[in-house]
């Protein structure tokens, strides 16, 4: 499921490795019960790796918010805005990159571009350590800018300040198409341990089939990043490219937080929801 760490190269899946915390985790609903029983939800049915993979992305997703977002009724601003890092999170995705782009855009010098967007990346995270705030995040963030920017000085090619980020964004999106083409897709083993389903999803058509696509449309936004991109690179178009990234990153990574959240939602409707929503009465004159 970035992003707003795409400034960074960074996604939030796959950032944290730990196994879910069981406590804070939902309890599941009797229906849901009932479906692990029958198909083996806790992944008794499933190779090993593929529940431990499982149980870890489910973690990371809880981990980067994503589980308060899945859970919920309806997508809040609040959760949606957890999801995608907080507002924090959301300026230290953006603003390195911002700021590289706009010194660079007017000095067309690369070491004070750089050094811009270095300075401010070691500042937010220092102002995180400082805080005793979680610093995973701003420190992957500062790690990735730092990268970066070393490349771009050795080749002297500003465009080259952007190829970590090709690289991330590649590596996604081949592993989401080829867990989708080996049958699990990551986005239904995140979503099913997330949901307290496991891996009982790939017994029910509907699910397996929604969950594979949902894995190719988080593989396509990768794809779709490097088809745009790529091109402004080998033609050493700097402002475009750093302007691309910035629009593809959190203006396309939060809609499809949305999409998820529907999907989700549309596949693991409570049943009390569906029961309140048939014991309400017709409107006279309504159909029946």
């Amino acid at each position: 499921m970035s992003d707003p760490h795409q400034a960074s190269g960074e996604h939030p899946v796959g950032r944290y490795g730990a196994s879910p915390d069981e406590s804070a985790a939902p309890a599941p609903s009797s229906a849901q019960r009932s479906t692990a029983d029958d198909h083996g939800a806790t992944g008794q049915d499933a190779p090993e790796p593929a529940t431990v993979l499982g149980a870890s992305l489910a973690g990371a997703a809880r981990k980067a918010g994503l589980g308060d977002l899945m859970e919920s009724e309806r997508p809040t601003g609040a959760a949606l805005l957890k999801a995608m890092g907080g507002v924090r999170g959301i300026i230290e995705a953006i603003v390195p990159g911002l700021l590289f782009l706009l010194v660079f855009t007017f000095t067309k010098s690369l070491p004070w571009a750089l050094g811009v967007s270095v300075g401010v990346a070691a500042i937010l995270t220092l102002l995180r350590i400082i805080g005793k705030t979680p610093v995973t995040a701003a420190l992957g963030g500062l790690v990735g800018v730092v990268l970066s920017a070393v490349l771009a000085l050795i080749t002297n090619k500003p465009e080259d300040n952007f190829v970590l980020g090709f690289i991330t964004n590649g590596a996604y999106g081949a592993v989401l198409l080829v867990s989708v083409f080996v049958g699990w897709p990551l986005i239904g083993l995140a979503v099913g341990f997330l949901m307290n389903d496991g891996v009982a999803w790939r017994q029910d058509r509907v699910k397996r089939r929604a969950l594979r696509w949902l894995t190719l449309a988080w593989a396509g936004l990768f794809i779709l990043r490097l088809a745009v991109q790529l091109p402004l690179y080998y033609s050493g178009n700097v402002e475009w490219l750093g302007s691309t990234k910035l629009l593809m990153g959190i203006p396309l990574y939060a809609p499809l937080l949305v999409v998820s959240w529907l999907v989700v939602r549309g596949l693991y409707r409570a049943p009390e929801t569906d029961a309140a929503a048939s014991d309400t009465p017709a409107r006279p004159g309504s159909p029946t």
